[in-house]
């Protein structure tokens, strides 16, 4: 059985969703946003845990295309991806709109109320 194209890009989102889930995933998220590429131990430096299971973490943020990792000698420097995370803002956009005007809606009928 061949997968609808919609199932695969849901699969897509799904991961991206799913590694965002983890506030450890989005803390590390958030470190490489504010300095750039970084080596693994310096991730590392900011959780307090096992160093297998920051590289789940991190396989889970590879995995879902939120960063890449590039191998410099014995290193290994992972850098936020914002391809991704663009998709995500595509995809959450008629949300925001969605809520945005029923919240201006909703400000209108208490400034009436204000008014009376």
């Amino acid at each position: 059985m061949t997968p609808r194209p919609s199932a695969v890009a849901e699969s897509t989102e799904d991961r991206i969703f799913n590694a965002l889930a983890s506030p450890v995933r989005r803390k590390v998220l958030g470190l490489l946003r504010d300095n750039g590429p970084t080596p693994v131990q310096d991730l590392a430096d900011h959780f307090d845990m096992a160093r297998p299971s920051l590289s789940e973490h991190l396989r889970a943020l590879r995995e879902a295309g939120l960063v890449s990792e590039r191998k410099e000698g014995r290193q290994r420097f992972y850098r936020l991806e914002a391809v991704p995370l663009a998709e995500l803002q595509d995809w959450l956009h008629p949300y925001e709109r969605f809520w945005r005007e029923r919240l201006n809606a909703f400000g209108d009928v208490l400034d009436q109320m204000e008014d009376e």
